[in-house]
C-alpha cells in the first residue's frame, strides 16, 4: 500500500502582534492546510475545532464538525479529505482527530515525515548518480 500525504511548507510572515486567533491562522497557513480560496475560513474553523477536540483526546464525527463550525457536511468533508491527504488529520473508525494532540507533536510528527522522506530522496539519488557515472 502506497501513502501519499502532501504537505506544503509556505514561508510567510509571522505576525508582528502577538494574537493567538492570528498566530493559529499563520501557523495553518505555513503548513499550507488553507489558502486564498478559503474566504469564509470553513478549513481554518474546522482546524479549530479538530485542534479543541484533539486536546480532549476525543475524535468527531463529519456531523459534529458540521454542527460545531455551521458548516454543511459536504463542505466538512472536502476539507477533512484535504487534511487527511495532508497528513494532519486521521481517521479513528467514522470519527476525525488531529494526528497529535497538540501543536507542538503536529510539528514533530512533520518534521520526522520530511526527514524520512529526505532519507529516501538521498539513497535514490545515490543510486541514480552510481547508474549515470
Amino acid at each position: 500500500m502506497i501513502i501519499k500525504k502532501r504537505i506544503t511548507i509556505i514561508q510567510t510572515s509571522k505576525p508582528l502582534k502577538h494574537d493567538l486567533n492570528q498566530e493559529l491562522q499563520w501557523f495553518a497557513r505555513s503548513l499550507g492546510l488553507f489558502g486564498e480560496r478559503d474566504k469564509d475560513k470553513s478549513c481554518f474553523r474546522l482546524f479549530l475545532e479538530l485542534l479543541k477536540s484533539s486536546k480532549e483526546h476525543h475524535a468527531l464525527s463529519s456531523d459534529d464538525l458540521a454542527l460545531k463550525t455551521h458548516l454543511s457536511r459536504g463542505t466538512v468533508v472536502h476539507h477533512l479529505n484535504e487534511l487527511i491527504r495532508k497528513g494532519v488529520v486521521i481517521t479513528s473508525g467514522k470519527k476525525y482527530i488531529l494526528r497529535a494532540d497538540d501543536l507542538h507533536r503536529l510539528i514533530d510528527d512533520i518534521k520526522k515525515d520530511f526527514e524520512r522522506m529526505f532519507k529516501e530522496l538521498e539513497k535514490s539519488a545515490e543510486m541514480i548518480d552510481k547508474i549515470l557515472e
